[in-house]
């Protein structure tokens, strides 16, 4: 792991745009105020059929003030990094604040948080992604591409992979002052077969998880690339042949590397404080647990414990301290089945009456004003609870679900429908061949408890999203989620391409 954040970033002028920003906030009474510079480097690789397709990179870096000012927020961003541009953002905050509290409406107030005076975080990588030549990067994906167009059952291969690094700077009138590097990087390789005989398309893609990692992932720490790559085209193969389900109502099983996304929408976005208060309705939706839901509100099955963590190693959403100066920490959402819990930035949390933020304020860059955003968001496996092979033979008649696809959800996150990459058929515990063209359909709080069984540790994965979108204008976040094996009783299955009538 590098020990040092990076020197280009670290050698920008931040202890004098902070004082020079902060200064001009408290002349002007300002009772919260904050400079952020921002730095998003990002990055991409694509290689089809071994072709490099694509290989860009690009950085955005300024800096960002935002104050709290007649009970009132206001906020000024500008790439220009000098003393007299943090000023001129400083006056355009305060400006943009007093507009605001002119208009009327209740005045914000903030939870607590003790000041964290020169802080540093880095997370945890060994290779920067960046430092990685573009011929290495592609030349890594084309061998990837080979391996699978070796076989007859792989007609094309596209193969890419992400990258980002974010580093930050805060300081506040507090006292705050937080230096921050983030580095996480998302390989995919998708697939594509055609049925021998009759000519029909099916994809398969990898379910290797994005995560805060560096260039290493790549190479096998933290995933079984090689492993993964090398069972694909037999299973692309069987799913090209697959028959059409049989719509019914089935036991599942579904594998960590689709129930994430079935986590990240039913249950992440759910416990978000601002939707519960209605803030998000007009474009991302609400949400069916409202502030009251809170300790009484039956989410699911005694068996279902959800965390919330922005410390979770390797998580897309782990941080040292959030965009508001909040230290990083973890808490219950759901326990044995009950609400218990909501995700709150630092103007929510003291609405609703709480100590203290649990650190989900985020912007993805300095253009942004930071906003409630989901921490990593993880389902707690049983404790010495069985393997995934177990799970399924307790399973008479149903599917084995693996790797996330298509979803949808209403704006109020109760009704949903969710695909899988593969549906392997289970008859009396045992695997019998792939279907398609399924989908399982629920509403939230009957799907949790059906809730039925757990695996152990031992199947449990952090997998995640790394493009979420929220706000507006909208805001893309980072979010990992992890969770076991589990088996969910009579859940609906339907048939989404019609075959069935």
């Amino acid at each position: 792991m590098p020990d040092e954040i990076d020197d280009s970033f670290l050698a920008l002028p931040l202890a004098r745009l902070a004082d020079a920003a902060l200064s001009r906030a408290r002349l002007r009474g300002a009772r919260y105020a904050a400079l952020r510079v921002q730095r998003v480097r990002s990055g991409r690789t694509v290689v089809h059929d071994g072709e490099l397709r694509a290989s860009e990179e690009e950085t955005e870096t300024g800096l960002a003030v935002r104050v709290l000012h007649r009970g009132a927020w206001g906020f000024a961003a500008t790439p220009e990094l000098t003393p007299e541009a943090a000023v001129r953002a400083c006056d355009d905050a305060l400006e943009l604040a007093r507009a605001c509290a002119d208009v009327g409406g209740a005045p914000v107030a903030l939870a607590p948080e003790p000041a964290h005076p020169a802080a540093t975080w880095r997370s945890p990588y060994r290779i920067n992604p960046f430092e990685v030549p573009d011929s290495e990067r592609a030349e890594l994906l084309s061998q990837w591409c080979a391996g699978l167009l070796a076989h007859r059952s792989v007609a094309h291969v596209l193969a890419r992979v992400s990258a980002a690094q974010e580093n930050t700077y805060y300081a506040d009138l507090d006292g705050t002052g937080v230096t921050q590097q983030r580095v996480r990087v998302h390989p995919q390789v998708l697939a594509v077969g055609r049925h021998l005989r009759d000519g029909g398309v099916q994809t398969l893609r990898t379910v290797g998880p994005p995560v805060a990692r560096g260039w290493e992932y790549l190479h096998g720490e933290g995933w079984d690339w090689a492993g993964e790559l090398a069972e694909l085209p037999a299973l692309l193969a069987e799913k090209t042949q697959a028959p059409p389900v049989r719509p019914g109502r089935y036991d599942l099983v579904i594998d960590p590397s689709q129930l994430w996304l079935t986590i990240h929408e039913s249950v992440g976005h759910a416990t978000e404080y601002d939707r519960a208060l209605g803030h998000e309705m007009s474009y991302a939706g609400g949400t069916f647990a409202t502030p009251d839901a809170a300790g009484r509100l039956r989410y699911g099955s005694a068996l279902m414990t959800v965390d919330a963590d922005r410390s979770a190693t390797h998580g897309l959403a782990t941080v040292g301290f959030d965009d508001e100066g909040v230290a990083a920490q973890s808490w219950p959402l759901i326990e044995a089945g009950v609400l218990v819990g909501f995700q709150h930035d630092r103007a929510s949390a003291a609405q609703a009456g709480l100590p203290r933020s649990s650190g989900c304020a985020y912007a993805e860059s300095y253009r942004h004003t930071p906003m409630a955003r989901m921490p990593n968001v993880s389902l707690r496996p049983a404790v010495d609870g069985p393997d995934t092979a177990a799970l399924i033979a307790g399973v008479t008649d149903g599917f084995y679900l693996a790797g996330s696809d298509s979803w949808s959800i209403d704006m109020r996150r109760r009704q949903f429908q969710f695909t899988a990459q593969r549906w392997h058929r289970i008859r009396n515990g045992r695997l019998a061949g792939q279907v398609s063209g399924a989908a399982y359909q629920a509403e939230t709080t009957a799907f949790w408890s059906a809730l039925c069984g757990l695996g152990g540790e031992g199947t449990w994965l952090l997998s995640g999203a790394d493009m979420c979108g929220k706000g507006q204008p909208v805001q893309a976040s980072a979010a990992s989620h992890g969770c076991p094996a589990a088996v969910f009783r009579g859940i609906n299955v339907v048939d989404t391409g019609g075959r069935d009538g």
